[in-house]
């Protein structure tokens, strides 16, 4: 069971330093940086944790497919994971469709997409050469100069039951976003369906303190919308010390592997030192 911390995207990027330093010397596993449109991007985010930073795993979640070439994403994660063995973990998803339609970058088969992009990316960090005629990529003998000893796991960023099955196929992982119950666990698993050992990480937000109600009502809000779900259905590590710690602990009873939190608010690490005191 592995907890890890996420650097919240509206957090001012010169923050990341500092933040990653601080965790560097707590007990958890893992930083993951976020690639979302506008904000920041994922790789430079990854390359500054790992640093800066000397022990935490980095994870990047998640790099959208339709805006990376696979032969670029392999190219940059080897490098990372050549600089830092052992302590990155790559996420590739299908990115949000409103976004990638945004700066006309969707696709007619996500699926497709995101399906030949981790086979060709996993190929290439484990020093194959790649020849690779999709629906949706083209490689054409493409081989890293520079592989990885240690090639990092490429983990998907999916969500619904197609992309589940698609990353139990391909990926050495698979990301769940923010607001899964742990009762809702169980049936990812059974979607995923892989047929050897696949990682679970799932991100939850994180928040300790009296206006724990007031602060959830939006997120519940946007991600009943999101995934779909009645708002009692929304699954979040906010309110008091005691209910965020048993939420993570739900996480991972449930079957996930990693956990990921989510602190929110001016002063996000407070509240993670705070369930790390009851941990």
């Amino acid at each position: 069971m592995r907890l890890g911390v996420m650097f919240d995207r509206d957090l001012p990027p010169e923050h990341l330093i500092p933040f990653a330093r601080e965790l560097d010397g707590t007990t958890v596993s893992d930083l993951w940086v976020v690639e979302d449109l506008g904000w920041t991007g994922g790789i430079s985010s990854a390359a500054t944790a790992l640093a800066v930073t000397s022990r935490l795993r980095v994870g990047l979640g998640i790099a959208p497919a339709p805006l990376r070439n696979p032969a670029l994403l392999a190219m940059e994660f080897g490098n990372l994971a050549r600089l830092h063995p052992g302590r990155l973990a790559a996420g590739i998803g299908h990115g949000l469709q409103s976004w990638m339609r945004q700066v006309g970058a969707a696709v007619p088969s996500p699926l497709a997409l995101l399906e030949e992009t981790i086979t060709g990316v996993r190929a290439m960090l484990h020093g194959e050469k790649v020849v690779l005629d999709g629906k949706a990529v083209r490689l054409d003998g493409v081989a890293l100069v520079h592989p990885p000893a240690e090639p990092p796991p490429v983990l998907a960023g999916v969500l619904n039951p197609k992309s589940l099955a698609l990353s139990g196929r391909v990926a050495d992982g698979t990301i769940i976003p923010e607001g899964f119950s742990p009762s809702r666990v169980p049936w990812v698993r059974s979607q995923i369906a892989a047929a050897g050992p696949h990682e679970l990480v799932a991100f939850t937000h994180l928040y300790v303190g009296d206006d724990a109600e007031e602060v959830a009502r939006p997120i519940v809000a946007e991600y009943t919308e999101f995934l779909r779900v009645p708002a009692s259905e929304v699954a979040l590590a906010i309110g008091d010390v005691g209910h965020a710690v048993a939420h993570v602990r739900a996480l991972w009873a449930a079957g996930v592997d990693t956990v990921v939190v989510r602190p929110i608010g001016s002063s996000p690490l407070s509240h993670v030192h705070a369930i790390l005191a009851q941990l």
